[in-house]
């Protein structure tokens, strides 16, 4: 093709593609995703295992494409025992009410609550940066080595010797460490909650999912969105607008990306947490199905309900009571949620979550339940303690920045900025770096006088 006019031929190099546009080198993903969501592939699996099995190249790119459109024509399983739909008005119908008592802060208060979530999610995104990618059979050990076990503060960089990297085949040199950051480092955690106010900035609180992902274009290249996140941006820019733009070729459409979108969301809506979890929605649809889409309403709602209440049951309970009780992500954070109320121990309840999904493989270790059934562990099990809780969300892997930053924002909101110590809070030092377009770096004090404006 070309070779008359321009002497040159098309060639795709497979090899070298884009590590998030994976649908063809993730076909065995991609049947395990169907499985969970009771989307009836079992009796294609050879087809599967066939495709997965081809080098990488312009037939497996063909293969892959039978296979997507053998999914989007396929019928959910017969008995299958979850009701989980996409759309706004099915998730409703299917919400378990919950009403807790609640009082709303005067100003001043609301003030520090805010200023609490934006600097708890940075000190819990931070505290778990340095190690976001490793597996517990490395973190535990790295964390015992360098006396910092249970969990108990920031890793620092005086705690990576050589002699300590040298244990480990995790890297673990020049990354962003309590004791050598000034203010929270560009991380995807972060730069979502800035995203969002630009967002709400933008488009005001009646935004929809089209200026999400007109935004997301607008404001960050394609190395600042991940997994799912990246998918959905490169449809977009294929002209895939959304619903569509999460389901096409996207096999980590329920991955965490949207749960730790949904902050903002929160913020803005104190005591509102159906009004949260709606805007959660509008956003996460954009590269989610189904438990990716209820994970970001789920910590959202928590959030709006976090600034009316201390009772950290009612924050989880009221979070929940915005997602269909009939699906698989109620029913794991229930699990855990009872079981602590039942006596289980951290360990053991630590051991369940690993026993559900393997960390060991990227759809166990990034999706949405396993991560929301930590973060639920971690508020339980922190006894409302800002410290404790994060060092918890963490020190269970999966995927520690998020659930650091998801607790950190959830506690931090609960309990304002006075219940994060100093040592959380001096290295994040009143501000947010990001790499959003004209933004740049955020001061956490001006971001809460806007979050304010965008409540009113």
């Amino acid at each position: 093709m070309f070779a008359k006019i321009y002497d040159a031929e098309i060639e795709f190099d497979y090899n070298n593609a884009d590590g998030f546009n994976r649908y063809p080198d993730d076909i065995m993903a991609e049947y395990n995703q169907c499985l969970e969501e009771g989307i009836d592939v079992e009796k294609h699996k050879a087809l599967f295992e066939s495709v997965a099995a081809m080098e990488s190249g312009e037939e497996k790119n063909r293969m892959s494409n039978t296979v997507f459109e053998t999914v989007i024509g396929a019928d959910m399983q017969a008995d299958y025992k979850y009701d989980e739909p996409n759309d706004l008005k099915g998730i409703k119908k299917l919400r378990k009410p919950y009403e807790f008592e609640s009082v709303m802060p005067d100003e001043e208060m609301l003030r520090k609550k805010l200023l609490g979530a934006w600097t708890g999610r940075a000190c819990g995104c931070l505290l778990g940066k340095p190690v976001e990618g490793i597996r517990s059979n490395e973190l535990i050990p790295l964390l015992k080595e360098t006396g910092n076990y249970p969990m108990h503060r920031y890793i620092l960089s005086s705690d990576i010797t050589d002699e300590v990297c040298s244990h480990y085949k995790f890297y673990l040199k020049n990354k962003p460490y309590g004791d050598n950051v000034d203010g929270m480092p560009v991380d995807d955690d972060t730069n979502y909650v800035v995203l969002a106010q630009k967002i709400v900035e933008d488009c005001g609180r009646r935004f929809d999912s089209e200026d999400v992902a007109t935004a997301w274009l607008k404001y960050q290249s394609i190395y600042s969105y991940f997994t799912a996140e990246r998918i959905a941006y490169i449809n977009f820019i294929n002209c895939i607008q959304p619903p569509a733009s999460a389901m096409y070729k996207n096999v980590c459409r329920e991955w965490i990306g949207a749960q730790i979108r949904g902050d903002y969301f929160g913020y803005i809506n104190p005591g509102n947490p159906e009004a949260a979890a709606k805007m959660a929605y509008t956003d996460a649809r954009i590269s989610h199905v189904k438990n990716g889409v209820y994970g970001e309403m789920f910590a959202s709602a928590m959030i709006a309900c976090a600034a009316v209440t201390e009772n950290v049951d009612d924050i989880i309970l009221g979070g929940l009571a915005q997602i269909p009780s009939t699906s698989r992500l109620f029913e794991a954070v229930m699990k855990i949620y009872n079981d602590y109320k039942n006596g289980v121990t951290l360990e053991e309840c630590r051991k369940y979550i690993h026993s559900q999904y393997d960390e060991y493989t990227d759809h166990g270790w990034c999706h949405t339940i396993s991560n929301a059934m930590i973060v639920t562990a971690a508020l339980l099990y922190g006894e409302g303690d800002f410290g404790k809780s994060i060092c918890i969300a963490v020190e269970s892997a999966f995927d520690t920045d998020c659930n650091g930053a998801t607790v950190g924002s959830v506690l931090g909101m609960r309990g304002g900025i006075d219940c994060i110590g100093e040592c959380w809070k001096k290295p994040v030092n009143g501000k947010i770096h990001t790499s959003i377009f004209g933004v740049g770096t955020v001061d956490i004090e001006k971001a809460v006088d806007k979050t304010i404006e965008h409540i009113k």
